[in-house]
């Protein structure tokens, strides 16, 4: 109709009267669904990254501490999906914090959450627009964060243990110890330990990092350690202290135990 339209110069109604009766083709029905493909298919395009409802917040260009550890978060107890942002964990303090950095950083108080049997929470951020920054910036993030202040490189190292360590400390055995399924974190994490002169242990078999000896563990304590607030699970079934201590307790009670040596 378009082409009768533009040859003849008759209006889309006029032609439409004429034509209304006529029983299309074959081929012209091949060639409609062509035309309408490619349609959506431009439409699609154009939206790609967008959200079809208007969804205004604050992209910051520049990197500081808390946007460091709301970023690295997403990385470590985190998933960014298509069409979502995701947190996991079960300690109230973590999950409060993503809340709080992601209203102050970046202006967003719309999110969900979810709580599964094990306790652990989900917060969802559902927003095409926000994934595609938050994933282009945790891509930046990794590529920038060895060569950042080292204030902004704590927060990272912070950020990484609140979510995947742990403080192994059982009679003779003392240390500290992250996972991370994906290796090369654990090679980053090692890096940017080595610049506080924290020398560490990546497992690759077992998807770890420790950090041992005393002069070690004190460096970490004194460099990065835990935030506030953040506990052992007590509730697990191989939970060694079937309570839910702070992990700064724990570290701190490890160092202790070098007095009594």
């Amino acid at each position: 109709m378009t082409e009768i339209t533009n040859k003849t110069g008759l209006s889309k109604t006029t032609i439409f009267h004429h034509i209304k009766s006529i029983s299309k083709s074959g081929i012209l029905k091949k060639r409609l669904k062509a035309i309408s493909r490619a349609a959506q298919k431009h439409v699609a395009e154009s939206r790609r990254g967008k959200s079809v409802k208007n969804y205004i917040f604050r992209k910051p260009e520049k990197w500081n501490p808390d946007f460091v550890n709301l970023a690295s978060h997403f990385l470590f107890d985190g998933a960014i999906t298509r069409f979502s942002c995701l947190y996991y964990n079960r300690n109230k303090v973590l999950v409060d914090n993503i809340i709080i950095q992601m209203k102050k950083i970046l202006d967003i108080d719309d999110y969900k959450t979810y709580h599964d049997h094990n306790d652990v929470t989900r917060l969802a951020y559902h927003n095409v627009e926000l994934t595609v920054f938050i994933r282009y910036k945790t891509t930046e993030l990794l590529n920038y964060i060895l060569s950042a202040p080292k204030v902004e490189k704590i927060a990272f190292l912070q950020s990484f243990f609140d979510d995947e360590g742990s403080v192994d400390f059982r009679k003779t055995v003392r240390r500290v110890r992250g996972y991370q399924h994906n290796d090369k974190i654990l090679l980053l994490i090692q890096k940017l330990l080595k610049d506080f002169q924290i020398t560490s242990k990546v497992d690759t078999r077992f998807h770890e990092i420790v950090v041992g000896r005393r002069e070690n563990i004190l460096k970490f304590a004194k460099e990065v350690n835990f935030s506030k607030g953040v506990r052992v699970n007590g509730k697990r079934s191989n939970s060694v202290w079937k309570k839910s201590f702070e992990k700064r307790r724990i570290l701190a009670n490890l160092l202790a135990s070098y007095k009594h040596i």
